[in-house]
């Protein structure tokens, strides 16, 4: 059985009782807003006005007055009835994603708990992605999303920043076992991550926390070669961690108006920004109703720094987040 969809600008898709209606959204060269895949981040929440829709698993990441008002997760819902969206096309065509074979090309300790990763994809492959979009990383039947650390493909080559987490599914492997020419597999681009140009807006905001630089470094190196992007604007970068190892990239750009304020919550011997990136953002000379805000880190980072600065004016349309979500081994 297929189902028409219908969005907003009156694009229309039409999608099977067995598929989830981002998945046929994607099949059918229409972007939505996604990032996880997996029903537990909020990227691709959007209205139900008209029509039936049933989850594919339980729903814990929208709240009761969400549900109440229509809100799904397009991930996360199959049709049972013709629908009716509240929710554009983004208007961006997509990269498609495919997956390829790959080999390391190298690996460096960065900190004690974070190497960086080249993978070195065969020279046939063309894999064009948006600056701020990630891939899965595919060993032994498993998965593992890692964001794209640079702007652009060059020398068929992809870096990643990755952090050791006890219990990470793939955590053994990257600090124990991973070598150069290991061959392993990658399927990307993925996730609507990427730099959104608005004339009206005035502030770009970048918020990250840990390994969470790595979207935002892409999206920073897309800035500097692009300057006509930033005419009238000015770019924040708030990065936190909790020790100073944790900030192990140094942002060296050449914006006409930059700012980048590290942040650190467990560093005593500090004369810097003290807290959570958020909180410190808040605080800052922004002006909220004409900003931007681009924010990568874990859950609680991402909703805290939503509720926080829509207070602040912040519109809801001009915050985008791409939620690290760990994956344990077994699990």
């Amino acid at each position: 059985m297929k189902y028409t969809i219908h969005l907003k600008n009156d694009t229309t898709y039409t999608c099977d009782e067995n598929t989830s209606l981002l998945k046929a959204a994607l099949d059918n060269d229409i972007s939505l807003e996604y990032s996880c895949f997996e029903a537990r981040c909020r990227s691709c929440r959007v209205k139900v006005l008209e029509g039936e829709v049933e989850n594919l698993q339980d729903e814990q990441v929208l709240t009761t007055e969400e549900k109440a008002a229509g809100y799904v997760l397009s991930c996360n819902v199959i049709p049972r009835s013709d629908i009716k969206l509240a929710v554009e096309d983004l208007g961006v065509k997509l990269p498609k994603p495919q997956v390829s074979p790959c080999k390391i090309s190298s690996i460096a300790t960065v900190t004690p708990n974070i190497v960086e990763v080249v993978l070195r994809l065969p020279p046939k492959v063309d894999f064009q992605f948006l600056a701020g979009q990630y891939v899965d990383i595919i060993r032994n039947g498993h998965k593992r999303s890692y964001s794209i650390s640079h702007s652009q493909y060059e020398g068929n080559q992809l870096k990643l920043f990755i952090r050791n987490y006890e219990g990470g599914l793939f955590s053994n492997y990257w600090f124990n076992e991973a070598k150069p020419n290991d061959l392993l597999r990658v399927e990307g681009p993925l996730g609507t991550f990427f730099y959104r140009h608005n004339e009206v807006c005035t502030d770009i905001v970048l918020l990250a926390t840990g390994t969470g630089i790595a979207p935002i470094k892409a999206i920073l190196e897309q800035l500097q070669a692009s300057p006509e992007l930033l005419v009238n604007k000015k770019v924040w970068l708030l990065w936190g961690g909790r020790k100073k190892e944790d900030l192990f990239w140094k942002p060296d750009f050449t914006f006409a108006h930059f700012e980048y304020i590290p942040v650190l919550t467990r560093e005593d011997d500090w004369q810097g920004a003290k807290g959570y990136v958020q909180e410190i953002a808040s605080a800052q000379a922004i002006s909220w109703p004409t900003a931007q805000v681009y924010a990568c880190g874990s859950e609680a980072m991402i909703q805290s720094a939503q509720e926080l600065l829509s207070k602040q004016g912040l519109k809801e349309e001009n915050f985008f987040a791409d939620v690290f979500i760990q994956a344990i081994e077994n699990k």
